[in-house]
C-alpha cells in the first residue's frame, strides 16, 4: 500500500508539471490562431468579429497568470474550449470522436505487435538457430529498421494504388451510411484499417522479438531454470512459468509507455493513410495554431503515459515482489 502512495503522489505532480507545460508551451508558438481563422475565411468576415472570436476562444488579453488560472478552472469543469480547426465543434466532441479511431487502430495494433513480437522473441531463444531465430528475427529486425511512414507509403503505392486490394484512404467508405450495426459498413471500417494497423504490426514487432529473446537468452542461463530442468519439469512450463515470466519484466514498462502513446496515434501513417484519428487531428491543429484542441490533445496523450506507467509499476511488482 505505501509504494502505491508513493507512486500515485509522484504521479500526480507529474500530471500538474504536464498540464502547465501544456498551457505555455502552444502560447510560446508565433503567430495568431484568430488572425489565422480570418485568414482563412478570406476577407468574409468582418474585422470587428476578430475581438468576438478571440474573447469566444479565450484568448483575452489578461495577464499570463489569470489565464493559466482560468485554464485549471475550465480544465477541473471539463471544458477544454472550443475547436478553431472544427469551429464551432468543442474539443471535447473533436478528441472524442478521434480517439475512437486511433484506439480502434492504433491500440490494437500496438497489442497484437508485443504480443507476437513477445512470443515469437520467447520461441527464438528456447529454439536458438531454428527457423524463428535465423529467418523471422532478421527478416522483422530488417522491416523495422526502415522508418514506419516509408514502409506505410510503400505498401500504400503498392497494395492500394497499384494493386488495388485495398481502399486508399479514411477509415470507411464515405459513400456508406454510418452505422455500425450494418456488416457493410463493418466491412468497410476492416478494409479501410487493414493495411494502416498491418503497417505499424509489421514495424513493431521485431522490436519487441529482439528484446524479449534478448532478454530470455539472459534468463536461461540463471540457476533456478538448470534447477526446473533438472526436476523434470516439461519443457512448456520452464519456457513461460520460469523463464518468460522473469524475462518478460524489463518489455512490460516499454509496453506501457508505447500503449500510452498509442492513445496519440500513429502520427505519419494517420496523415499518409488520411486516417481521421488523434494525430491527423493534432497535425491540423498545429498548422491551424488551434491552442484548444492542442492542449487537449497534449494534456490527453500526457495523462494516459502517466496512466500506463502506473499500470507498469503495478503490473512489475505483481510479478515481481522484489521491486518494492
Amino acid at each position: 500500500m505505501r509504494f502505491l502512495v508513493r507512486r500515485t503522489g509522484f504521479y500526480m505532480v507529474a500530471a500538474l508539471i504536464a498540464i502547465t507545460l501544456n498551457f505555455f508551451i502552444p502560447r510560446m508558438m508565433s503567430g495568431d490562431p484568430v488572425t489565422a481563422m480570418f485568414a482563412r475565411f478570406q476577407g468574409r468576415l468582418e474585422p470587428r468579429t476578430m475581438d468576438a472570436l478571440r474573447e469566444t476562444f479565450g484568448f483575452v488579453d489578461a495577464p499570463i497568470h489569470e489565464q493559466y488560472f482560468t485554464y485549471l478552472q475550465n480544465l477541473l469543469q471539463g471544458n477544454f474550449g472550443t475547436s478553431i480547426t472544427a469551429f464551432p465543434a468543442p474539443v471535447t466532441e473533436v478528441i472524442g470522436n478521434a480517439l475512437v479511431w486511433t484506439l480502434r487502430l492504433a491500440g490494437t495494433a500496438t497489442i497484437v505487435s508485443f504480443v507476437g513480437g513477445t512470443l515469437l522473441g520467447i520461441f527464438a531463444a528456447w529454439k536458438r538457430g531454428r527457423f524463428s531465430d535465423s529467418v523471422i528475427l532478421p527478416f522483422l529486425s530488417f522491416i523495422g529498421a526502415f522508418p514506419y511512414f516509408f514502409v506505410a507509403m510503400l505498401l500504400l503505392y503498392i497494395l492500394a494504388f497499384g494493386l488495388k486490394w485495398f481502399p486508399l484512404s479514411h477509415a470507411y467508405d464515405l459513400s456508406i451510411r454510418v452505422d455500425w450495426g450494418s456488416p457493410e459498413f463493418v466491412m468497410s471500417v476492416l478494409q479501410h484499417a487493414a493495411l494502416p494497423a498491418f503497417t505499424i504490426v509489421i514495424t513493431g514487432m521485431g522490436g519487441w522479438m529482439l528484446g524479449m529473446r534478448n532478454n530470455m537468452i539472459g534468463v536461461l542461463g540463471e540457476d533456478y531454470i538448470v534447477m526446473a530442468q533438472a526436476k523434470g519439469l516439461s519443457d512448456r512450463r520452464v519456457m513461460l512459468t520460469y523463464a518468460a515470466r522473469n524475462a518478460i519484466l524489463p518489455s512490460v514498462t516499454g509496453f506501457a509507455m508505447s500503449l500510452g502513446f498509442a492513445i496519440g496515434g500513429a502520427l505519419l501513417t494517420e496523415i499518409v493513410f488520411s486516417y481521421p484519428g488523434i494525430g491527423f487531428w493534432l497535425l491540423s491543429a498545429v498548422n491551424g495554431r488551434d491552442y484548444p484542441l492542442m492542449q487537449g490533445i497534449f494534456l490527453m496523450i500526457t495523462l494516459a503515459v502517466l496512466l500506463a506507467n502506473f499500470m507498469a509499476d503495478v503490473i512489475y511488482v505483481m510479478l515481481d515482489p522484489r521491486a518494492r
